[in-house]
This record gives structure tokens, C-alpha cells and sequence, in this order.
């Protein structure tokens, strides 16, 4: 482990078991859909139905932004299986440390970078940003400090890993948000949604549902399916 890592963690983890509410509240973040991405996805929609000279732009902003989530976990996890794997702290013995995760068997074969959570949360703060740069600066405040460092708290990522995921979940979405990029994108889409309203509104709840829930359930359903094939 780096040295930067290595200090962080260690800062950190001097701080564990002595708070019960703060222990508590770290575990939360990282287990509870409705802490971790629910406020987040509420924000994209705040943009989206917010009133203003530039609902247009507001409205592209926010399918592009969803995109960008879409696309930042799947390169998150083609990374975990292309770059080295990279053991999670709360499962190296070598550190010699002891973290709230203490046994996570669906996630400890799982390589610890990069951190899709902070890929995908990130990538959605980067759009509210983009739509309002008051709100922006509160969810981009929000997912750092909450969902990122939260999980570096409980040992489940090195500050790196959610480091490395920051900066490709904002890039990526600040890339696809470039003005041509982005009527790009949009316009199919929102030309879908004035056609078919209800249509496209389900598929909206569909998807930010998914996304809230990291598609935990389909992967896991997808995954038992393929053992019987």
C-alpha cells in the first residue's frame, strides 16, 4: 500500500468504535439506498422539473448526466477486471487494522479499485453542477464527504480507489456535457419524451431506480440465472 493510503487509513481508523453514532451512521451510509444515492437522484430531478429560461438545457443536462452514470459504471467494471487486483482494507491482514466491515464475501473477491459508487455519484454531482452551480456545489460536498469518504471510513476502499473514481466520474460527465456532445445525446431522447410521455416518465422511474440501487438486484438475479445455463 502507497503512502498516501497507508496515512489516511490509518488517520481514519484511530477514529472507529470510539463514536457509536458516528460508526453507525458511516455503516448507514454505505448500506442504506435512501442515504447514499436516493438524494442524489432527487437532485437530478430537481433540475429536471425546475422552471426557468433554460428548461431545455436543464433537461439535457440531466439525460446526459444519466448516460454518463451508465457509462462510468460499466467502465468501472471493466477496470476491476482489466487493471491488477487490489485487495479491500478490511480484508488484508497486513494492515493489521480493524474496520466496521468486517466480512463482505459478495464484495471481498471484488477488486477495490476503482470505487464505482464514487464513479457514479460523482458523475451525478457533476451534473447538478452543470444545471446549478449552488446545488452542484452541495451534491458534489455531499457525495465526497458522505458516500466517498464513508467508505473509506469502514474500510471497504482506499482513499485512492475513491479518489480515481471521482475524478473519471466527473471527467466523464463533464465530457459528455460538452455542448455538441450533449445535444447530441439529448435530443433522441427528449424528442422520445414529448411523444410518449408516459412511456418515457416509466422508463425514467425504471432507470433512476436502478441507478439508486447500484442495479444490485438485476445483477444478482442476472448472475443466479447464468449458473443455470
Amino acid at each position: 500500500m502507497n503512502a498516501f493510503d497507508s496515512s489516511i487509513i490509518h488517520f481514519l481508523n484511530q477514529f472507529a468504535f470510539r463514536s457509536v453514532f458516528i460508526d453507525r451512521a458511516a455503516l448507514a451510509m454505505t448500506q442504506f439506498y435512501m442515504l447514499r444515492g436516493l438524494p442524489m437522484i432527487a437532485l437530478l430531478w430537481w433540475v429536471w422539473f425546475r422552471d426557468g429560461p433554460d428548461k431545455l438545457r436543464d433537461r439535457e443536462i440531466v439525460v446526459t448526466t444519466i448516460v454518463a452514470g451508465l457509462c462510468v459504471l460499466a467502465l468501472g467494471r471493466f477496470l476491476a477486471h482489466w487493471v491488477p487486483f487490489r485487495i479491500r482494507p478490511f480484508a488484508n491482514p497486513e494492515l493489521g487494522l480493524r474496520f466496521l466491515v468486517s466480512s463482505e464475501d459478495r464484495i471481498r473477491t471484488w477488486s477495490a479499485f476503482p470505487s464505482d459508487h464514487a464513479m457514479l455519484w460523482c458523475a451525478v454531482a457533476a451534473g447538478v453542477l452543470i444545471a446549478s452551480w449552488r446545488i452542484g456545489i452541495f451534491a458534489l460536498a455531499y457525495a465526497i464527504l458522505f458516500i466517498c469518504m464513508s467508505r473509506v471510513y469502514v474500510g471497504l476502499h482506499h482513499p485512492t480507489d475513491v479518489l480515481g473514481g471521482a475524478v473519471l466520474g466527473v471527467a466523464m460527465c463533464l465530457l459528455l456535457n460538452l455542448t455538441r456532445s450533449r445535444h447530441f445525446i439529448a435530443a433522441p431522447v427528449l424528442q422520445f419524451s414529448r411523444r410518449h410521455q408516459s412511456s418515457f416518465h416509466v422508463g425514467m422511474f425504471l432507470l433512476s431506480f436502478g441507478l439508486v440501487t447500484h442495479f444490485d438486484e438485476l445483477l444478482m438475479l442476472g448472475s443466479s440465472l447464468l449458473k443455470f445455463v
